[in-house]
């Protein structure tokens, strides 16, 4: 049983679509049933509790709708407005209304209340991610007594920081309900360790750091190269180096700091103009916010300053796109690039700089420029680290990456291509599942 705050259910006559956490997770599961349950992203009916399932082969995908009232208080008032930009380390952006805490509480208990008659006494829960945070709980007090276990996909911040929440110990008061408490780093496992004791919560919180399919990563990098979009940017490109930067719009991407950046290496090293094109990919999400309207236009601002400053007719030095991008056609783009810029001022791990890896020729392979508050950073030692506050340095390690001689990228790639491929999706998923019937084996033995 997988709970996440969106499902990704395929529409109906279409094929289930392929790539991400839902690849890695029914890939993992695939021997046995699996069912998904969570949000359709659809509003409807604050009334409409039936849920609505599709069926294919042994998985299930589970969905309800949210009232427009309880979007707006759960998903962008207290998951988003509040406790994205607390766990992002971000105090100054932190919302808090007490009836969005209590907007979020309420639909945890809905969920709980259409998921638990679905249950069956072998089944495993395992809930992703700060939207659900309490749903265990409410599962508990409807009597569900099934292993359940909990993945934070971002950074846990330290108890200084949690500190700043209201009503804090409710929150994480909720973690007693689970088996295991999953994060992506050590340090993570550290500062909600230490919170969970202040507030005398006694429950096992473990690191497992989120892999990728890097096989079908590859594939898709390789057959990427022959489509319309990849050819037509290998023309366009040239004999120029491609510097790739794939995020979603958010201000803890960094991308104001990452284009000032670019900026500065163009101004300090003149011979890099027209040799060198930054293509920066930010679909647009959570529009209705207005920290993500401001940052755009900062962003679009930047980009037309930068584009003004060092463009001529025949070179665009920042292509600056916000629509979403088939996940082929950025795989394909990864393989062309000559330098992945990856630097969040924090993130849970980043699945990009992996795939950005993943993708690469190891004959000639690109070098991954990587933030060390990315949890990816741990792991991929063979990356060019840096401070994504100072563009300064984000401009040495451009530098540094766009000039390395072939063979120390290579030996960087081979360092990095087996991190990936030890820690994949798969040993991700099994490693957190085998570690939760270890945990409900010693809390049924306990009890017994």
């Amino acid at each position: 049983m997988i709970v996440s705050n969106r499902v990704p259910a395929p529409r109906r006559g279409a094929k289930p679509e392929a790539g991400g956490l839902a690849v890695a997770l029914t890939d993992a599961l695939g021997r046995g049933e699996v069912l998904w349950f969570g949000w359709s992203g659809e509003i409807g009916s604050a009334t409409a509790e039936r849920p609505r399932e599709i069926v294919r082969g042994r998985t299930r995908w589970v969905t309800v709708d949210l009232s427009a009232e309880d979007y707006a208080l759960y998903y962008a008032g207290f998951a988003n407005a509040t406790l994205w930009p607390l766990f992002h380390y971000r105090l100054g952006l932190v919302s808090f209304q007490r009836e969005q805490l209590e907007g979020y509480l309420r639909v945890n208990e809905r969920f709980a209340r259409a998921l638990a008659p679905l249950l069956r006494p072998d089944d495993r829960i395992w809930i992703h991610d700060y939207h659900l945070i309490p749903l265990g709980r409410a599962l508990r007090r409807l009597g569900v007594g099934n292993p359940a276990g909990f993945f934070l996909h971002v950074p846990f911040p330290p108890p200084a920081v949690v500190a700043a929440l209201p009503r804090g110990e409710l929150l994480f008061g909720a973690f007693q309900a689970y088996d295991l408490v999953g994060v992506q780093t050590a340090t993570d496992a550290a500062h909600l360790e230490a919170v969970l004791a202040a507030i005398g919560v006694r429950v096992p919180v473990a690191p497992f750091p989120v892999g990728i399919d890097p096989a079908t990563v590859a594939r898709l990098a390789i057959r990427a190269q022959g489509e319309q979009q990849v050819a037509g940017i290998a023309r366009t490109l040239g004999s120029r180096l491609l510097v790739l930067g794939v995020d979603r719009l958010d201000y803890s991407k960094g991308l104001p700091h990452r284009f000032e950046g670019y900026a500065r290496l163009l101004r300090r090293a003149p011979d890099l103009r027209k040799r060198v094109t930054f293509l920066q990919l930010a679909p647009v999400g959570r529009a209705e916010v207005a920290e993500y309207r401001a940052l755009k236009r900062e962003l679009d601002e930047l980009a037309g300053r930068i584009n003004g400053e060092f463009g001529d007719i025949d070179w665009v030095p920042l292509r600056w796109v916000n629509r979403a991008v088939p996940r082929a056609v950025v795989a394909g783009l990864c393989r062309l690039a000559r330098v992945g810029l990856v630097t969040p001022l924090r993130d849970g791990m980043n699945l990009f700089a992996k795939e950005f890896v993943a993708a690469q020729d190891p004959e000639d392979p690109g070098v991954l420029v990587l933030s060390c508050f990315a949890g990816a950073a741990f792991e991929l030692e063979g990356a060019v680290l840096v401070n994504p506050h100072d563009p300064q340095e984000i401009a040495e390690a451009l530098a540094s990456a766009l000039a390395m001689p072939l063979e120390e990228r290579k030996a960087r790639h081979a360092r990095d291509r087996a991190a990936v491929e030890l820690r994949c999706a798969r040993s991700w998923a099994q490693g957190f599942l085998a570690a939760l019937e270890a945990a409900a084996a010693a809390r049924f033995a306990a009890a017994a």
